[in-house]
């Protein structure tokens, strides 16, 4: 990897971009130039990288001068506003927001998956939603052997997937609870803390929220299946970080729980947890600070032939966002990629 890879994260004060920060360090991400962008009432304030105190910057039209590797994790308005203009900059923009992930020519990834489509950018790489990305790596490798014709899925959603005030909110409840006290929610629009609710996205006509549609768009674009069928209910649960998710598989003739064990325990970035005399599984407490999504409790699907079903956990402030950024930016200097055709990208 060469020495001259300049980055710039923009979004570096939220969970996503410490976690950015900590593994570009973490990984020897061989990076020339670190420059940390926010909001400007986050300006003036530090972060550390390898020992070094370095400035948080305002985020402003010359930001990206000189820039070879835009992580962004500001959110989709903010993305919208100015990965063009770090484009027309001469960066690559990997996003992590939803701005870009269903636009034609933006190419949305999954080193594990489709590295291929790296090649296709034209400036905008987008990184799925977590629950999309810790998903499709546990079911792709079993998709390659035999294609999946339908997925239902539902996942258990940690309260880090809203921020770190979200998670600090529910330790806030825990305790007003534990003493007798009504708890106050502000971050989610209910008390999270011993209690649960679908994910607090709006809803379309067919009674699917928007990160239910996520999962089944997101897939279809991954998977290069236009026609696979999902099905996702998405539940925010009070756990403070990592995501769970149970999923049904349907393929088209039988497939042997050994088989699915044994090619599991062998696909990049799954780690194989079962140990069923224990009743142990993965657990969101074990997934926290991962990189691997853990996948167990194979088995066949009792209501059907063709069925499967599997239980994950993973981290998704780690692999389901921050990781899988740098997963891509590493495959776009491993296969020299920063120089591809670049255009301005609507969303």
């Amino acid at each position: 990897m060469p020495d001259s890879v300049r980055v710039a994260i923009l979004g570096a004060t939220g969970a996503v971009g410490a976690e950015l920060i900590q593994l570009l360090e973490e990984r020897n991400f061989e990076v020339a130039d670190l420059k940390l962008l926010a909001s400007p009432r986050s300006a003036g304030s530090t972060l550390n990288f390898r020992g070094e105190a370095l400035p948080v910057e305002a985020v402003d039209d010359n930001s990206f001068e000189d820039i070879d590797i835009v992580l962004a994790s500001a959110g989709g308005s903010t993305s919208k506003a100015w990965l063009p203009k770090a484009v027309a900059a001469g960066a690559v923009a990997i996003d992590n927001s939803s701005a870009f992930r269903m636009a034609p020519n933006v190419p949305l990834i999954v080193p594990e998956i489709n590295p291929e489509a790296a090649a296709t950018h034209q400036g905008i790489i987008a990184n799925p939603n977590c629950t999309t990305i810790l998903m499709g790596v546990a079911i792709y490798p079993l998709h390659q052997v035999q294609p999946i014709q339908r997925v239902v899925v539902a996942t258990y959603q940690s309260a880090s997937g809203a921020g770190a005030r979200a998670m600090e909110e529910v330790k806030v409840q825990s305790r007003a609870i534990l003493d007798g006290k009504e708890p106050e929610a502000n971050i989610f629009p209910y008390p999270l803390a011993f209690n649960l609710f679908p994910h607090n996205t709006p809803i379309n006509e067919q009674g699917y929220c928007e990160e239910e549609m996520k999962m089944l768009n997101e897939t279809r674009k991954i998977f290069d299946a236009p026609d696979l069928r999902v099905s996702a209910t998405c539940i925010r649960v009070p756990v403070l970080r990592a995501h769970s998710e149970s999923v049904n598989l349907e393929f088209e003739s039988p497939f042997a729980v050994e088989k699915a064990r044994e090619i599991l325990s062998a696909a990049p970035g799954v780690k194989l947890v079962e140990d069923w005399q224990a009743n142990y599984f993965p657990m969101p407490l074990e997934a926290t600070g991962r990189d691997e999504v853990l996948v167990g409790r194979i088995r066949q699907d009792l209501s059907h032939p063709c069925g499967l079903e599997l239980w994950l956990s993973g981290d998704q402030i780690r692999k389901g966002a921050a990781l899988n950024a740098v997963q891509i930016a590493e495959l776009l200097v491993k296969k020299n990629l920063l120089n591809a055709s670049k255009t301005v990208v609507s969303a």
